[in-house]
């Protein structure tokens, strides 16, 4: 059996379920895959304690329920679609049993590299096959994975090599992105001058192109490979032992390592994917994100395969060679259910129509959005145009510590809403909570958003820092899960995700944290002191700006940017860098110190009368100057 809600009444009542029979719930639904030991307990503790634990006492590996008891099933039904960035070179297909094959050989090859349970490894790659190959193989022999997206600098780079201790490091010669080619090993190599731990680096040959290789540490992985063995047990796993590490920003400047386990994880990635999207044994499933994110672990990496589904795997980006690659990829290859940005779908609505409207795009039947909230006109070209008025839009909500979707239409079962998440998934219980922590009953309503029991995809802890786990995101609301997010419910209990409320920027649908920001900038040999806001931008939904104190107030702001940004892609990456910046002489700060970014966001979209109280600042004078500034 599925346990797959089929309609709005199955919905209710597997939401009921979940509410007030839990064990029993997610008894049956673990029963559907294969175990090594049953578990003690279905589900213990509480946010109080911060000692929740799904199936404990179980054992199982990942790698069996989403590779080998499909190999054993149905071996020749595909599993993975790879298409390149070149649209001319020619796609790779992988079937269950040819992906079981080619996951054991990666698992012997880091075995040989003494590669060991519980060490982490870490991958540093363009979206090829190996990556998410070496993710499975990681998992199979009982390692902890840790990826960081291809577009970090070298510094955020080592930086979580060296939070994480990864003694292993896998990457690319190089990365195809577009017209683009990024020099990763080169980027790898600058990282390693500073992570000690790490012994062993393995390089795919991707390009071809020139790259260092030190003797001892790097080797080429694509030998490695054809030489390994196809056959490779894999290791029992405990039910909470780490399955992966995966860092997200903050609003400190320290990058956030969330730490996930086995098999609640796992019963996450599986149930939502089965519910959100109702992918039927035939269909074609695509999701565009880059496995780097959290969306491409849940929904490229484990979800679909756990589910038995085909998926297509992308290594390139929506506008190359034209504006045209999302739709042509679709048609190619008959894709029916579709996950994306709205950051990817406000910049193909900007490019001309003729793209969209030369697509046949019949094939699909679900669309997907994910990242961050979207906008309405967005949302409305997307169901018109892709979708044809003809596929319900499944606007999912959640986060890197949820582990998978936490509130989402059901495609084809709940109600559509534009611009709104709507439902939570069985077994989330949400609340909205007003700034002193009072529970919002009654519907509407408008708050802050929490989460007030585990669910079985939570990350564990913040991977060596259990106390930072706690002060960020429990100590706010004592006893229950802060999202960071705000949120608006209408009167029949659909939730409309609002924006960050805290010091985090949500840029085309990648987290920023604004402290990390604030860090480089406050680098640069001309500045004192900044902080960092986001504003308003059409494609990328939000981007990032600066208000500066200069050594000289003199300083010109039109100046300071490219070299600020500069800084910013050395540190962090493209990603971080600023729309503009804003010199002030000061900034508004409490009388404990603390910068007063609301203010800032405040007068950033001219909403001075929206400004507050600001005569309890430490400097309340400031306003008025950055106001003036500002006009400038």
């Amino acid at each position: 059996m599925k346990f797959r809600a089929e309609s709005i009444n199955q919905y209710n009542e597997f939401y009921t379920e979940s509410m007030e029979q839990t064990e029993s719930y997610w008894a049956k639904r673990a029963e559907t895959f294969e175990w090594f030991k049953q578990w003690d307990e279905v589900v213990s503790g509480n946010f109080n304690d911060l000692n929740v634990k799904w199936f404990d006492g179980g054992q199982t590996n990942i790698t069996i329920n989403a590779l080998d008891r499909h190999a054993k099933n149905t071996p020749d039904k595909l599993a993975i679609i790879w298409e390149s960035n070149d649209p001319n070179e020619e796609e790779i297909y992988f079937t269950y049993s040819q992906l079981l094959k080619k996951v054991n050989q990666f698992s012997n090859v880091l075995k040989n590299q003494g590669v060991r349970k519980g060490d982490r490894v870490c991958f540093y790659m363009s979206m090829v096959p190996e990556l998410l190959i070496g993710v499975l193989a990681t998992a199979r022999i009982g390692a902890v994975h840790s990826v960081v997206f291809g577009g970090f600098s070298a510094k955020a780079l080592a930086g979580r090599i060296n939070d994480c201790d990864a003694k292993i490091v896998i990457t690319n010669d190089e990365a195809y992105r577009g017209d683009k080619i990024i020099p990763l090993k080169n980027i790898t190599d600058n990282a390693l001058e500073d992570t000690p731990c790490v012994k062993t680096v393995l390089c795919l040959e991707r390009t071809k192109g020139k790259v260092s290789m030190q003797a001892g540490r790097d080797q080429w992985l694509n030998e490695l490979l054809a030489n390994a063995s196809t056959e490779c047990e894999p290791e029992v796993m405990n039910s909470e032992d780490p399955l992966f590490i995966l860092y997200t920003s903050g609003s400190t400047g320290q990058p956030k390592g969330l730490q996930h386990t086995t098999a609640g994880y796992m019963m996450w990635a599986s149930e939502t994917y089965k519910n959100v999207f109702q992918t039927d044994d035939d269909d074609i499933f695509w999701c565009s994100a880059d496995i780097g994110w959290i969306t491409g672990h849940s929904y490229i990496s484990y979800g679909p395969l756990l589910n038995g589904s085909t998926q297509v795997m992308f290594e390139g980006v929506p506008t190359w060679p034209d504006a045209g690659r999302f739709w042509k990829t679709i048609d190619k290859y008959k894709v029916t259910h579709f996950y994306t940005a709205p950051t990817a779908i406000r910049a193909l609505e900007a490019c001309e129509a003729k793209f969209v409207e030369e697509a046949n795009l019949s094939s699909l039947k679900v669309l997907g959005t994910v990242g961050e909230p979207i906008n309405e006109e967005a949302w409305n070209w997307y169901n018109e145009k892709v979708g044809k008025k003809n596929c319900p839009i499944v606007d999912t909500w959640w986060q890197t510590e949820t582990g998978g979707i936490m509130v989402s239409t059901l495609a084809g079962v709940t109600p559509v809403i534009p611009c709104h998440a709507t439902l939570p998934l069985p077994g989330v219980e949400l609340m909205l909570v007003d700034t002193d922590g009072k529970e919002i009953s009654g519907n509407p309503a408008e708050g802050n958003l929490c989460v007030k029991r585990p669910w079985p995809g939570i990350a564990r802890t913040i991977y060596g820092d259990h106390e930072r786990y706690r002060q960020t995101y429990f100590s706010t609301y004592p006893g229950y899960y802060f999202t960071g997010d705000g949120a608006k419910r209408d009167e029949n209990g659909n939730y409309r995700i609002t924006g960050r409320v805290d010091d985090v920027v949500n840029v085309a649908g990648h987290r920023i944290g604004t402290a990390e920001v604030e860090d480089a900038v406050n680098e640069h040999k001309e500045i004192v002191e900044s902080a960092v806001i986001g504003i308003p931008h059409d494609i990328k939904g939000e981007t990032l700006m600066a208000f500066a104190i200069p050594f000289k107030q003199s300083a010109n702001a039109k100046e300071l940017l490219p070299t600020v940004n500069t800084l910013l892609v050395d540190h962090i990456g493209p990603i971080a860098k600023l729309e503009k910046i804003v010199i002030v002489p000061g900034l508004p700060k409490t009388r404990s110190g603390k910068i007063m970014r609301r203010v800032l966001r405040k007068i950033a979209a001219n909403e001075l009368d929206k400004l507050g109280d600001t005569s309890t600042l430490l400097n309340p004078e400031i306003v008025d100057e950055i106001i003036a500034a500002m006009k400038k």
